[in-house]
């Protein structure tokens, strides 16, 4: 049996992601974060821990262990992050650092000793990452300028996994939805027309498939889920 590492596993993408790779059989190890507003469902393959992602020997050496115990590893999901607004002139050092921290150091903690793993062994291992519209946007990141700075150092990341992967069977997949119909999304745009956004369940349905046998063939890939927004 294949085991997968979700983070963020409790907050509004979470959820449907655990759920949904439940249903495709894996083992689930999800990192649950204090801010998430959802209930990880219980369940015999799922095991939920909480861990301060931020924290690099924390992370370093929880990923170490974890490969050693989970031999079957077959991929990290990395979904924690974190939004805010702001223009160049509402942007100071601070909130950019807070952005990174939470949509680059989260994932990056867990990369670095993982890729380290998953190069020494014949079956690779592959990562999913979650990117936004701004970075391949600019346009879209005026008013956003810490977020997206930040975000963008997450295709930044997934090209060195790719680079330093190829020939390993290890890559990394950059999914980049739009604007995701969550409830804390409604309440900021209410009248926003909703049926245009992307539905948590239908990336998770992204993600089934990135880790399929047929997904397993994609390499540097980023899957743009715009839907109509």
């Amino acid at each position: 049996m294949s085991t997968i590492l979700i983070t963020g596993a409790n907050g509004n993408l979470g959820r449907p992601v655990v759920e949904r790779l439940l249903k495709e059989h894996y083992k689930i190890i999800s990192i649950s974060g204090k801010k998430g507003n959802r209930v990880v469902p219980s369940h015999e393959r799922l095991e939920n821990l909480t861990l301060d992602l931020m924290d690099e020997k924390k992370s370093s050496a929880f990923a170490n262990s974890l490969i050693k115990r989970e031999p079957g590893l077959k991929a990290a999901v990395l979904l924690v992050g974190g939004f805010a607004p702001g223009s160049m002139q509402d942007t100071d050092q601070s909130l950019i650092e807070k952005m990174i921290q939470l949509n680059f150091y989260t994932a990056f903690n867990l990369v670095k000793p993982l890729l380290a793993r998953f190069s020494e062994r014949v079956a690779g291992g592959r990562f999913v990452l979650i990117g936004a519209r701004p970075p391949l946007k600019p346009a879209e990141g005026k008013n956003l300028v810490a977020y997206t700075l930040s975000k963008t150092l997450i295709f930044q990341l997934a090209d060195i996994i790719n680079a330093e992967g190829k020939g390993k069977d290890i890559s990394a997949t950059v999914v980049v939805p739009s604007v995701i119909d969550t409830q804390i999304n409604r309440k900021a745009m209410p009248d926003a027309d909703h049926t245009a956004w992307v539905p948590p369940e239908k990336i998770a349905e992204a993600i089934a498939f990135i880790l399929s046998d047929a997904g397993s063939m994609l390499r540097d890939t980023i899957i743009r889920m715009y839907n109509r927004s």
